[in-house]
């Protein structure tokens, strides 16, 4: 029976939670891993873009030009601007990986409903982190400066979700979220504000939301020109697109701290 079949059977055995919970007299079920691995280094192959090619309607992942906060940021839910330790050994350094599960593993995992699939992938890819990077980190919360999502004046404007998915769109001076949650935006904001972003707004439910921005690097360039007339800054546009507002605040932010890795075992 393989890693991820022996999740099946305690995530059968606890049906209002995603893990079975244990007691010092029950064997410790293995975490999810993922049947198949390959970690290499990156060796300049490819466009020179980071890639992330990953879908929760399978247990496919894989990754091209991906640095170590990267896979970190997937396997953790947290923005790398909420990551603190020891990274030396493998900073400046990107990886590729291919990972899947065998046939049975996969007809499982596809049988499991999307928000148990979506977690699945992260602990499988903590898994991968653990066993191949030789990583060890714990998650705390720490007193820092942040931004802080909370409603404007007035009702804010999102539109509830219609769908049944979730699926991200982000460019430059663009974050497009379908299907998601004010902390999943929380954490799309602080990629492009590279600092923590916390959800202070109360907002519950899923949404499709989108702003256009210009990013704090500056507008879009065409032909080596700034464009005419560059939106708003991220600030502006949350207020006038969403009816949020992002408000610079200092207190407790959820952080990972990395204690521990090195450069993978290759195959």
């Amino acid at each position: 029976m393989s890693n991820i079949q022996r999740f099946f059977v305690a995530f059968s055995a606890a049906a209002s939670t995603l893990l079975a919970t244990q007691t010092p007299t029950q064997t410790q079920q293995k975490p999810p891993a993922f049947d198949i691995a390959s970690v290499k280094q990156n060796k300049g192959i490819g466009d020179g873009r980071s890639h992330i090619w990953s879908s929760s309607d399978n247990g496919n992942f894989k990754t091209q030009n991906v640095s170590m906060k990267s896979l970190l940021e997937f396997a953790y839910g947290l923005p790398q601007a909420q990551m603190q330790g020891s990274l030396d050994k493998v900073s400046g350094v990107t990886f590729d990986v291919e990972a899947k599960l065998d046939e049975e593993s996969e007809v499982r995992f596809e049988a499991a409903d999307r928000e148990a699939r979506r977690e699945l992938k992260s602990r499988m890819l903590q898994s991968l982190l653990i066993d191949r990077f030789h990583l060890a980190c714990h998650r705390e919360n720490r007193e820092m400066t942040s931004y802080a999502i909370v409603t404007d004046k007035g009702s804010p404007k999102l539109k509830p979700t219609q769908g049944s998915g979730l699926r991200f769109d982000t460019g430059y001076g663009r974050i497009r979220a379908q299907g998601a949650t004010v902390e999943q935006l929380a954490r799309l904001i602080a990629q492009r504000l590279n600092e923590p972003v916390v959800d202070a707004s109360g907002i519950t439910g899923r949404y499709d939301m989108e702003i256009n921005f210009t990013p704090p690097e500056g507008p879009m360039k065409l032909n080596g020109q700034a464009i005419p007339d560059p939106p708003p800054s991220i600030f502006t546009a949350m207020q006038e697109q969403l009816g949020l507002k992002l408000e610079k605040r200092k207190g407790p932010v959820e952080v990972l701290i990395v204690d521990h890795v090195e450069m993978p075992t290759e195959n």
